[in-house]
């Protein structure tokens, strides 16, 4: 009992916790997620395969919504539209699995809708259902609160947008191609989107960060500037930089770039996912 009792104690400690009071992560939480997505990408990959998806721009633009999708929604959870136990779906890790069921499910729609000849192209039936999602959270976030940091949000979208064109000139006039890549771009753009989003969230506004190696970096920079989270900028780059050009350079066969395609996805994810619900939280002001 002891042993039960005992095991009980380290996962609500670790896990449940802060699930339950929306709290930061920690170092074990944070390993033991990092896992679940390393091996949730091979059972992906397996799955997009008999649905005989091509993991393409096409499609990861067809996917995107969703990512918007469920931004907005964990957003409407921040804002408590949502009550226990029902928010705490809303939650991540939670939510990544409720956006996940609910992507494949209509992807799996859209497939077997084309297959039977009710549409031409599955990618415009899915992207579209996400887009209609996306407003419908958006809009029930503008009924049922409002915009009150307009000019903060519009700033993190503006240092996004300046940040990944200064990186973008830099690597053309370089010829650094990983850079210049139309969807390295979109995944670079995400980050220093999140970058952004971080910046002004904790520097200006009083925010905190939950994730363990960001806080890290920023209590560390803290010793050096008044705004530590700018150290986010090159924090990102970085790191994303090698695992893109790793990607890009290393693994290279046909099932290698289905892969490649998927795990790159996975890192638009984590980039767009944190960037679209900052943005929309500091908007809101919640």
């Amino acid at each position: 009992m002891d042993i039960i009792d005992t095991l009980w104690q380290y996962i609500y400690k670790y896990y449940i916790s802060g699930i339950v009071n929306d709290e930061s992560y920690n170092p074990v939480d944070t390993v033991t997620y990092a896992i679940l997505l390393g091996i949730s990408i091979f059972g992906v990959l397996r799955l997009l395969e008999r649905l005989r998806i091509k993991i393409d721009a096409r499609f990861i633009a067809a996917v995107t919504p969703y990512i918007l999708a469920g931004s907005s929604l964990r957003v409407l959870e921040d804002s408590d539209v949502f009550t226990p136990p029902l928010k705490y779906l809303f939650i991540t890790p939670i939510i990544y699995f409720v956006i996940f069921a609910v992507t494949i499910t209509i992807l799996t729609l859209a497939v077997k809708l084309q297959e039977k000849g009710r549409i031409k192209d599955y990618h415009v039936f899915f992207g579209l259902a996400g887009a209609i999602w996306t407003i419908i959270n958006i809009a029930a976030l503008l009924i049922l609160g409002e915009i009150t940091n307009p000019v903060p949000a519009a700033a993190i979208v503006t240092l996004g947008i300046l940040a990944t064109s200064i990186v973008y000139l830099v690597s053309r006039s370089l010829n650094f191609t990983l850079l210049t890549d139309k969807l390295n771009v979109s995944i670079l753009f995400a980050h220093l989107l999140d970058a952004s989003s971080t910046f002004i969230g904790i520097d200006w506004l009083g925010y905190y960060e939950k994730h363990v190696a960001p806080t890290f970096f920023i209590d560390l920079a803290a010793n050096y500037t008044d705004h530590p989270s700018i150290v986010m900028y090159p924090l990102k780059l970085l790191v994303f930089i090698p695992v893109l050009y790793m990607l890009d350079n290393e693994l290279n066969n046909e099932k290698e770039r289905k892969l490649i395609n998927l795990m790159k996805l996975a890192i638009l994810v984590l980039g767009l996912s944190p960037a679209t619900r900052n943005t929309l939280r500091i908007l809101m002001g919640v």
